[in-house]
């Protein structure tokens, strides 16, 4: 049994109203421990630890911020096989997964502690010869995050890197659900010599924990990976001392197929991005969009690939698909198959709870394909975050834009062409915040992630990232000229 308490202070601490989470593997159904959730007490009592200490922090120089980034990076790194079988037996991605996801939160880190030390400022132009404007940038003080299940270690890198190489202080509501692994990420940066105060872990609900961050008044910035629903409440709690916001809210990813398309490389690179974590990746591809010359063979392969599938423990060896997370995950990727069947569309892969005696305990959905789901069915017009992916077949190509660009999300979208030209064209006219042309992951360390519309605002990720945690400050001086 392991036991997860709240982080603040330099010092683990229970719960003040005393609630706990119990925590499953969601492959065997097997109790693994539980999870002190924080209320609003537990948030003010960390809020109160950050603010006594955001100063000094503010004040340390850069180089020993980045020294700090580093050593955490290489506790993590050297702890990584550890981390990452917990990581699998509380989230059910495989090992392989779960490894790659630490190891690219420690090159995270690991980047934002060069990032640290390039933190300058500018001598701006002036309209007098004796006066000089000083452009410089400065931590925004108390930053919040809050961090989803399904890639629990990555995007906490993605969150607090940049806000301790800032300067910030950043207090976190990692997943209740997922909590060891992240907890096994702050005893390296707590062993890593990080002064007390400087980061807190206070896992909770939503509705709790989330909004008693969001509506704190010494909290002055919040990034949040959520839900469209949740990313609206955090808004509106936020709105009080007008918090700075960056919010990745998910997506509705099109995958595009175009007639010149390599079909074997596209129906590799579908299948990877539809299935990869069982679908609940928010760059996940959920409406495929082909062109009608190409549907059937195109189908065709997907199809067979989807079909071989294996599910398995993720800590099986060779499996390279696990359960979901939840109940809730495979209620919500029913109810999204049997609208689509409804509505007109077949069941071409999958569709079923997977059989096995293995695979009875626990969440285990056969991968889904659904062919000539219409354009109104809830795959192709909400976010499954599940093992499905819908196929329609398009007329031309201003029809697949025209379709790809009629939802209020825009986070990812791939387009997959022989014709490069005509790919960077449509890219250019798709209406979300990253773009893969014949490749099926948007993500990458030095260039910003995050969406256009309903999927949200601000950006993680590169250079971008960094500065969510800075504010500008212009000084303005006059000085003696020498006569």
């Amino acid at each position: 049994m392991r036991e997860c308490a709240l982080y603040y202070g330099g010092e683990w601490h229970k719960p003040a109203a005393g609630n706990w989470y119990q925590v499953n593997d969601p492959a065997s159904g097997e109790l693994l421990g539980r999870a002190a959730l924080a209320g609003a007490a537990d948030i003010d009592r960390a809020v109160s630890a950050a603010k006594r200490v955001q100063r000094s922090w503010a004040q340390t120089c850069a180089a020993e911020r980045a020294g700090l980034l580093r050593r955490a990076a290489a506790l993590i790194e050297d702890g990584a096989d550890g981390i990452a079988e917990t990581l699998t037996r509380e989230q059910g991605k495989p090992l392989a997964d779960s490894r790659k996801e630490i190891l690219f939160g420690v090159q995270v880190l690991r980047y934002y502690a060069e990032e640290a030390c390039r933190i300058g400022g500018s001598l701006r132009p002036a309209t007098s010869s004796d006066i000089k404007n000083v452009v410089g940038y400065y931590p925004v003080g108390i930053a919040a995050a809050i961090v989803p299940w399904n890639y629990p270690v990555d995007l906490y890198c993605w969150k607090v890197g940049p806000a301790l190489a800032a300067g910030c202080t950043i207090i976190v509501k990692p997943p209740h659900e997922t909590p060891f692994a992240v907890a096994a990420v702050v005893d390296c940066f707590h062993r890593a010599g990080l002064p007390a105060g400087v980061l807190g872990n206070l896992q909770g609900h939503g509705p709790e924990a989330g909004a008693a961050l969001s509506a704190h008044n010494d909290i002055a910035l919040i990034s949040a990976t959520a839900s469209v629903p949740a990313g609206r409440e955090i808004m509106r709690n936020a709105a009080g001392n007008l918090k700075r916001l960056c919010l990745e809210l998910g997506g509705q990813a099109p995958f595009i197929v175009l007639p010149d398309a390599d079909l074997d490389a596209a129906a590799r690179a579908a299948m990877r991005r539809s299935f990869s974590n069982m679908g609940q990746i928010c760059i996940t591809v959920n409406r495929i969009l082909v062109h009608r010359d190409v549907h059937k063979a195109f189908v065709a392969r997907l199809q067979a690939l989807t079909s071989a599938i294996e599910l398995g423990h993720g800590l099986q060896a060779g499996i390279e698909y696990g359960p979901v997370l939840n109940q809730s995950v495979v209620d919500r990727t029913r109810r999204h198959v049997a609208d689509a069947v409804k509505k007109g569309g077949s069941v071409v892969s999958g569709g079923v709870i997977a059989d096995g005696k293995a695979l009875r305990s626990g969440h285990f959905y056969r991968p889904t394909l659904i062919d000539n789901a219409p354009l109104d069915s809830l795959p192709m017009t909400e976010e499954s975050f599940g093992p499905l992916a819908a196929i329609h077949a398009c007329r031309c190509v201003d029809d697949i834009l025209t379709i790809a660009n009629s939802l209020p999300y825009g986070l990812a979208a791939y387009v997959y062409s022989g014709d490069l030209e005509l790919a960077w064209a449509l890219a250019d006219q798709l209406e979300f915040g990253a773009v893969g042309i014949n490749v099926n992951d948007t993500s990458e360390l030095q260039a910003p992630f995050g969406g256009w519309k309903l999927s949200g605002m601000g950006r993680e990720l590169g250079r971008e990232g960094l500065e969510n945690y800075l504010e500008a400050k212009h000084i303005k001086m006059r000085v003696n000229r020498i006569k």
